[in-house]
């Protein structure tokens, strides 16, 4: 045997060696740990019913835990309900004197539990809180770190369904606050104070998409509450939301539009065309109907006027103008048609007087012969008329009436009516419709406070 045979050999037995040690290494340093935890959480040793001190081990002071949050997803704003959905990771930071250990020259950075009640914790709990859960796939997703300071790090994942109360007289150019409030339930300020940590306390997840409204920024606060049995601590977060407009533009505002318009197509019809005036009018005014129920039904029944009412109401006034409308040109039509038969008549009666007057003068005519006067009376009708026109001549020239000249040329009133129609309901829609943005666009600028 060579001797690069015994090199190998002394190099393979001495890779055996380090990694024999390097593993009695760890598994003394776990045992370690172990009597670290012993140590300082062990039976009789700590009672974790006993609040931590104050600051610099301060018996009287209240005990300061520092909060920060990671919101992970907002899954749904509700706008019936008036509530909003958040998942989050939430940390607690607070400092226990009775919990210091040796680092062992720093290898030792901290100690992990996963037994909340082991150690003391704070009683806080979410104020506007309507439902919420831990996570526990695959394992409870909780931890507490101890440093060697006596420092201690409580970290959880969990989902909150909290109440949000919304003003939704803009709806839908609102914007909405909605507040997360975590507070103590049984220690007061004397003994307990939350604190935001400094830096930066909420983090939000930088992909996050919701699917009607959009998180425009965020405020941190403190809100502190006093009852008859204290003063409470109070932290809370303002979540400020911005309606996304595009939804309901294209499913609300344009179709409503088109409604209006396609209502208008009566104004153009026949008026003797009855059914298909009548069918067009009822089915645009039930369509917008509906469309203005199904909105009402996604809301909650609140007692004041919202923007969506005003939009969604003037529209169903306009349709049931167009078919008030029909009804008073089917009416003028009927009155146009009566007038129509009392001229006729009448002309009928008069030339048949005429046609009878003009038998008896052919009769006279041949019985005798009368001498026509050479000058007329004054009475007489000829010279009447002549006086007439020239006093017709002598006035000056009046203005011709534009609107007069132009409604002329229709000579039934129903015909009139549905001609002024084809441009009064378009100039006052897009009256009310200058209005309207100009009223509620400004609005949402005027009362963006935050």
């Amino acid at each position: 045997m060579g001797s690069g045979h015994y090199i190998w050999a002394i190099f393979f037995f001495a890779s055996l060696c380090s990694a024999s040690l390097a593993n009695n290494a760890k598994i003394n340093f776990r045992e370690k740990e172990k009597k670290v935890l012993d140590q300082i959480l062990g039976a009789g040793k700590y009672d974790a019913r006993i609040r931590p001190s104050g600051i610099n081990g301060t018996e009287n002071a209240p005990t300061l835990v520092y909060v920060n949050m990671f919101l992970r997803s907002i899954s749904k704003i509700d706008d019936y309900k008036m509530e909003y959905s958040v998942q989050l990771t939430f940390r607690e930071q607070w400092t226990d004197e009775r919990l210091k250990f040796d680092d062992i020259q720093g290898r030792l950075k901290y100690l992990t539990l996963t037994e909340a009640n082991r150690v003391w914790m704070p009683d806080l709990f979410f104020s506007n809180e309507k439902e919420g859960h831990f996570h526990n796939i695959i394992m409870p997703n909780v931890y507490i770190r101890i440093f060697p300071n006596g420092s201690v790090l409580y970290s959880i994942r969990i989902s909150l369904t909290l109440a949000c109360p919304m003003n939704l007289k803009l709806y839908p150019l609102d914007r909405q606050i909605c507040s997360l409030r975590m507070a103590s339930y049984g220690w007061t300020t004397n003994d307990l104070v939350f604190l935001w940590k400094e830096g930066d306390p909420v983090q939000v997840v930088k992909n996050l998409h919701l699917p009607r409204f959009t998180l425009e920024k965020f405020l941190t606060d403190y809100c502190n509450s006093k009852t008859n049995t204290g003063e409470y601590s109070c932290l809370k977060v303002d979540l400020l939301f911005k309606r996304e407009f595009s939804y309901y533009l294209i499913q609300i505002y344009i179709p409503c539009c088109m409604l209006v318009i396609v209502s208008w197509v009566s104004f153009w019809l026949d008026q003797g065309a009855v059914p298909a005036r009548v069918s067009l009018g009822v089915t645009t005014l039930l369509t917008m109907a509906t469309q203005t129920s199904g909105i009402n039904a996604s809301l909650p029944p609140v007692s004041y006027t919202k923007a969506i009412d005003v939009w969604t109401g003037v529209c169903l006034t306009f349709v049931f103008g167009a078919l008030l409308e029909f009804a008073l040109v089917n009416y003028a039509s009927r009155s146009d048609i009566h007038k129509e038969n009392l001229k006729k008549k009448r002309r009928d009666l008069e030339q048949a007087s005429l046609d009878a007057a003009s038998d008896l003068l052919d009769t006279d005519s041949n019985a005798t012969f009368a001498m026509k006067p050479l000058v007329r009376h004054p009475g007489d009708p000829m010279a009447l008329e002549k006086l007439r026109q020239c006093e017709v001549h002598m006035q000056p020239p009046k203005r011709p009436n534009c609107c007069k000249t132009w409604l002329s040329k229709f000579p039934t009133r129903s015909k009139r009516i549905d001609v002024i129609s084809r441009i009064t309901f378009p100039l006052v829609f897009a009256l009310f419709n200058l209005v309207y943005w100009s009223t509620y666009l400004f609005r949402e600028e005027e009362d963006e406070t935050f």
